[in-house]
């Protein structure tokens, strides 16, 4: 691991995550970027005092001279979006698989330039966007696949956050004060934070490219730099609309991300509030409620639920699918087979390419007087 350290936030939620299913060992980790932090972190955790390393310079280095039995596989980075790019290309380019938190990383240039990585090396990289790990988005994506709602009409997705409500980045608060931050976030702060989890859903669920949009973006705190709040009109291939809207400065909201598709003869709508739920309507019959664990879910969403109906499962177990299907991914391409749909359904470098692609987009559009703009990659 690289990041993650002592008083990180999602460092902890990985960690948890890849030892759900017993598929990940944490043998080694570059936790700070201050090298005492990342030793005491690393003490802490349990790891071997010599694989606790003083930088993700050291760490690959040294793990990469190690025998393939004794070296670590897998280097997952929880870092700021700005110790995105350089620690992930060390690692692909020596010879590691990568698990990298979202957004890939500080531009879509960087992000192009990582796919090209993997191309060439072979060597895997699985991006965490969450919320497409929930059994019941599986199975919204499914149920619009076979067409249950007929073609795609209408695509509405919303993330409201309120924790930026005031100048949290004033204060002494470390997740405030980095992704409010151009030179650690980008260009983009709610979009880049929170708005591309939505895009993510929307081109997971429904199966369809974004073509074009149009983005209004607000800074709503006064003395902030970056984007708290914005709404985007999305066109997507194959003549559907949409909208998003992702904001950090609605007071009292939590993480209540929501999609609803409507198709010509029915929709579909899921909430994290009710994770374990989806709601199907139709014009003609009432609606229906499917819920996780029931026995007649799709193969997906089976896969992606462990315990019978009526146990919940929540967001640790999200982030732990996409944690052992990519797992799963790099076993079954070690043991020479072909990995199967179900392994192979994690975000990946296309997502992220088109996440990073996004935050340009949108940013740009909010800038420009033009009412709809192309996407471009």
């Amino acid at each position: 691991m690289i990041g993650g350290g002592q008083g990180a936030f999602i460092g902890a939620v990985h960690r948890i995550a890849s030892r759900i299913d017993d598929e990940y060992e944490l043998v080694c980790g570059a936790f700070s970027s201050n090298a005492e932090r990342s030793k005491a972190s690393g003490i802490v955790l349990g790891i071997d005092e010599g694989r606790a390393y003083a930088s993700y310079i050291e760490l690959i280095e040294k793990e990469s001279k190690l025998t393939a039995h004794e070296r670590a596989q897998v280097i997952s980075i929880v870092t700021p979006n700005h110790v995105h790019f350089e620690p992930a290309k060390l690692a692909l380019e020596n010879g590691f698989h990568v698990i990298l938190d979202k957004p890939m990383t500080l531009t879509l240039e960087e992000a192009k330039e990582l796919k090209e990585i993997s191309d060439r090396t072979g060597n895997l990289l699985c991006l965490t966007h969450t919320y497409t790990g929930y059994p019941m988005v599986k199975q919204a994506r499914d149920l619009i696949a076979a067409n249950h709602i007929g073609k795609v009409r209408k695509v509405y997705a919303k993330y409201p956050q309120g924790w930026l409500s005031s100048l949290a980045e004033a204060t002494d608060n470390k997740q405030a004060s980095w992704r409010t931050d151009p030179s650690q976030s980008g260009i983009a702060g709610a979009m880049g934070d929170i708005g591309t989890h939505a895009f993510n859903l929307i081109e997971y669920v429904t199966g369809l490219s974004v073509s074009h949009l149009c983005a209004d973006i607000n800074v709503v705190v006064p003395g902030r730099r970056l984007d708290d709040d914005g709404a985007v009109l999305l066109r997507f291939d194959g003549g559907a609309s949409g909208v998003l809207v992702a904001t950090q400065v609605a007071a009292g909201a939590e993480n209540n991300v929501q999609i609803g598709v409507y198709g010509e003869t029915g929709g579909i709508e899921w909430q994290q509030d009710d994770l374990n739920s989806l709601i199907v309507r139709y014009t003609d019959k009432p609606a229906e409620i499917w819920r996780t664990g029931g026995g007649y879910t799709s193969t997906a969403a089976m896969f992606n639920t462990r315990t019978p109906a009526g146990h919940p499962e929540g967001y640790l177990e999200a982030f732990a699918n996409i944690y052992r299907n990519f797992a799963l991914t790099i076993k079954a391409i070690g043991n020479g087979e072909q990995p199967s749909a179900q392994m192979l359904d994690y975000p990946g470098l296309n997502e992220g390419v088109r996440g990073m692609a996004f935050i340009e987009n949108v940013i740009a559009s909010g800038k420009s007087e033009q009412k709809w703009t192309p996407f471009t990659i």
